[in-house]
């Protein structure tokens, strides 16, 4: 029933336990090794059992943490592009050292670019692309 010898004592283990335990064991001496044999093989199918769902959960967890960390990206550039918008456009290009007139550009560019992303449902084939 088990591929490794550490898992069949374990299981035979745990069988004996459940079998000290039961009430409904068997009276009759020649009923008992049958009736092991089912709770060893019930034993191993709910090991079985609990793995898939074990692996199955953490796959699903696994795909859970993948789109959050694609939203917390996606929420992230947007937090950081409305934090740079509230700049001064004198201040932001004192800082990337470029013309005033370029950030007035990228600002409006970027406000387009968000408001695409935001109604992306109303407008699905247009699209704003950055220039940077």
């Amino acid at each position: 029933i088990c591929q490794r010898e550490e898992n069949a004592e374990d299981l035979v283990q745990d069988a004996i336990e459940r079998a000290v335990r039961s009430e409904n064991r068997p009276a009759k001496r020649n009923e008992l090794r049958p009736w092991m044999f089912r709770v060893i093989r019930n034993l191993r199918y709910d090991e079985l059992r609990k793995r898939r769902v074990r692996r199955e959960y953490l796959a699903a967890e696994k795909r859970l943490l993948d789109e959050t960390d694609r939203q917390s990206d996606t929420a992230r550039n947007v937090l950081v592009k409305l934090a740079y918008e509230k700049l001064q456009p004198a201040e932001a290009a004192t800082v990337m050292d470029v013309p005033v007139g370029t950030i007035m550009s990228r600002i409006s560019r970027a406000r387009r670019a968000l408001l695409a992303i935001v109604d992306d449902t109303a407008f699905p084939a247009k699209r704003v692309v950055l220039k940077r």
